[in-house]
């Protein structure tokens, strides 16, 4: 189960009292403790040069810190996404409690290394805490230099990717056989394919869960926000769809993290919340994925 972790600069609500901070999943192969719910930067941040539009990504990274987030999550597939996380994390002087997670995205194996230093670049940090090779792409050989690097302290942690369902056998494959710090997967409510394999196997095998898409791009509350709110959401302290699809989430004991991506200041604050107070049970979990299912 999560415990609770303390929280990095906490905000405070309209009322002045000071939020809820985050429940915390340990990261297995280490020890280390990471809120349950992060932020990722798939289309959200890819927003290019717009001024505007880059600081509103950079009040989004500003209040999720605030609420005691940590981990962040792009790619050198999301366009400019990179480039607006550094801009951010420059605007709050390189938070000490970022957690930093990067993909390696390239069929060129020999391109794999100065590609993780371009995206060093864009965010502006001296290292990155983990890096994944993006939807297995040229997976062994990314591996290999990851695995490299590890050694030499120039990361952290390793991981892989994937996302909507895809390559599921492969990413079973590549977990029983390689030393590999985290995986990525889809997972929510609606898309449980996971719970049947991949979740185990990463308890069995000591490996991260960091869980990507959770609303569906968005798609899945939508849906869901033509439904009133169950009145007993209420009772793990939900008070929206999106909390009660995280908690949902979050509460399974494989994973470690979820990453809804947003460009509203409120939606992440009503995200980081959801990484708090009661979690559903094993019993409630299934009213919920009932509830989900239903919509």
């Amino acid at each position: 189960m999560a415990t609770a972790g303390a929280a990095a600069l906490p905000w405070r609500s309209a009322r002045g009292q000071p939020a809820p901070v985050p429940i915390t999943k340990t990261i297995p192969s280490s020890g280390e403790a990471v809120p349950a719910v992060g932020l990722g930067t798939w289309i959200t941040f890819n927003v290019g040069t717009d001024a505007a539009l880059r600081d509103e990504c950079a009040a989004v990274v500003a209040a999720f810190f605030a609420a005691g987030g940590r981990l962040i999550d792009s790619s050198p597939m999301y366009g400019s996404s990179q480039p607006t996380v550094g801009y951010a994390l420059e605007r709050l002087g390189a938070p000490e409690t970022l957690f930093s997670a990067e993909k390696v995205w390239t069929s060129n194996p020999r391109n794999g290394p100065p590609q993780i230093a371009q995206s060093l670049s864009y965010w502006g940090v001296p290292r990155f805490d983990l890096v994944q090779v993006h939807n297995l792409l040229s997976w062994e050989a990314h591996l290999d230099t990851l695995a490299a690097m590890k050694a030499a302290k120039s990361i952290r942690y390793v991981g892989i990717t994937t996302s909507e369902g895809r390559r599921q056998r492969d990413i079973e494959a590549v977990m029983a056989s390689r030393p590999i710090d985290f995986v990525q997967v889809t997972y929510n409510p609606a898309d449980r394919e996971v719970e049947s394999r991949i979740l185990p196997l990463a308890r069995e095998r000591g490996i991260a869960v960091i869980v990507n898409r959770p609303f569906r791009e968005g798609e899945l509350t939508q849906k869901l926000a033509r439904r009133p709110l169950p009145d007993w959401a209420a009772e793990i302290g939900a008070t929206t769809w999106a909390q009660l699809v995280l908690k949902f989430i979050v509460s399974h004991p494989a994973v470690t993290c979820a990453i809804p991506a947003t460009t509203r200041v409120d939606h992440v604050r009503e995200n980081l919340a959801a990484a708090s107070g009661a979690m559903p049970d094993e019993a409630f979990r299934r009213r919920i994925a009932d509830a989900v299912g239903r919509a």
